[in-house]
């Protein structure tokens, strides 16, 4: 007896819907103007244009016109073009099959490999698990780099915004925690990016190890602004099948200012004002909205590293300030470490996870803190000590901090092909605190 899924009776209900067809009406800029057609927010429709069949999807509707944006290229389209309702908005095939693969923004492979076969498909949109049905983040969750797992110790489930400004080494972190994480798969998520990088990324960053238990989902920087906001979702909802099958997974997202970039395109395209800086109010709107989406569910843990990249340094733009305000915590990188070569260049005291509390034991937080006193304690007086100005016994955790900084940079500096376990990072922090 044939068992009828829900995908199945989905994919059957709209092969019997009658067809509603319209026409294009308008094309300016980005925007396309459908006449003819009833079609929710969300839903795709198909103009069957001189070049073939053009994906556009609907962003915004009055009474009788639907405001669309591209998919695809729009080159040949013009007014009076057919246009179909295809009843549903983005689906994409989820299941093992996706480990090791390599998709676009919409889901589909591009990496050469084999056909996925008879996966089933997913729509994109979700909603995240109810506040009160997530299990408290209690167990941490090892990433391989000893900066990250001792000073901002991050918990299974919890999501962490990855702050700086362009190079300085936010996407090479991102690798680094792919190969080197105790998750079960990471799901990557590279949006923006130059189409040069993406290869490297893979092939250097990644490598195979990395690839063959991580999906990355690509949207280069040429690709419409659709294509690379929905490519963020993509990602976000392959790692949500995972979550629903129990697992525990890591979703890295790199970076979610191109995704809003890619939503203040499509809000000024659809005719929103523009408010803080030139981003309309849908694209404050829609980070709590993905974000929310990561996190703890009764079923497994998504655990969501965003990288964020700041306009000049400046970690109060208006993105990176919302970011910071519903994550839960983030990890600050610094042009002057990366300057002089310390890698990661993580600014650990000005970096904060906001469930190390409840992750880590009384030893571990007791010499965590122990080494961000001694840290801070030598920031205070580092022109003092630079100028020759500095007395000795004027502050036992700076004369302790000058002493012991050989050992600390040692300890905070890590090769990009060194993984570490938490275990033996803890250890480490332990001798260093007891020296």
């Amino acid at each position: 007896m044939t068992v009828l899924t829900e995908t199945r009776v989905e994919r059957a209900r709209l092969a019997v819907r009658p067809a509603q067809r319209g026409r294009v009406v308008g094309l300016l800029g980005l925007r396309v103007t459908v006449a003819g057609v009833s079609a929710a927010l969300g839903d795709l429709l198909e103009v069957d244009g001189a070049a073939g069949i053009v994906p556009i999807e609907v962003v915004a509707s009055d009474k009788s016109l639907l405001t669309c944006l591209p998919l695809a290229e729009t080159t040949g389209l013009r007014a009076g073009d057919h246009v179909r309702a295809t009843g549903e908005g983005l689906r994409i095939p989820v299941g093992e099959a996706l480990r090791g693969r390599v998709l676009d923004g919409l889901g589909r492979p591009i990496d050469g490999g084999p056909a996925f076969g008879h996966l089933d498909t997913v729509v994109v949109d979700n909603t995240p698990p109810a506040a009160l049905s997530r299990p408290r983040i209690d167990t941490q969750l090892g990433l391989g780099v000893r900066a990250m797992d001792s000073l901002i110790a991050c918990g299974r489930g919890q999501r962490l915004g990855i702050m700086a400004g362009s190079g300085v080494g936010k996407s090479s972190l991102l690798s680094m925690i792919a190969r080197g994480t105790d998750a079960e798969i990471s799901v990557i998520a590279l949006i923006g990016e130059r189409g040069r990088e993406v290869r490297e990324f893979l092939e250097n960053d990644l490598g195979p190890e990395g690839l063959a238990r991580s999906i990355v989902v690509v949207a280069t920087s040429d690709e419409p602004p659709v294509v690379r906001l929905r490519a963020a979702f993509v990602a976000t909802r392959i790692a949500e099948w995972f979550r629903d099958s129990g697992r525990h997974v890591v979703l890295m997202m790199d970076s979610l200012t191109r995704v809003a970039l890619a939503q203040r395109e499509i809000g000024l395209s659809a005719g929103e004002p523009p408010a803080t800086r030139g981003f309309p109010p849908s694209a404050f709107a829609l980070l709590p909205r993905l974000l929310e989406r990561a996190g703890t569910s009764p079923e497994g843990s998504i655990t969501g590293l965003y990288t964020v990249l700041v306009e000049g340094d400046d970690l109060q733009d208006p993105i990176g300030d919302a970011a910071r305000s519903i994550l839960d915590g983030h990890v600050v990188l610094s042009r002057e470490l990366a300057t002089s070569a310390h890698f990661p260049s993580i600014d650990v005291l000005e970096s904060i996870s906001r469930v190390a509390s409840a992750i880590t034991s009384p030893e571990g937080k007791q010499d965590a803190n122990r080494l961000r006193r001694l840290l801070a304690a030598h920031r205070s007086v580092k022109e003092l000590v630079e100028i020759g100005a500095y007395v000795a016994g004027a502050d036992a955790d700076a004369d302790a901090a000058i002493a012991l900084l050989p050992q600390i940079n040692a300890f905070l500096r890590q090769d990009m092909d060194e993984t570490t376990p938490a275990a033996d990072t803890w250890s480490a922090l332990h001798e260093l605190m007891a020296s």
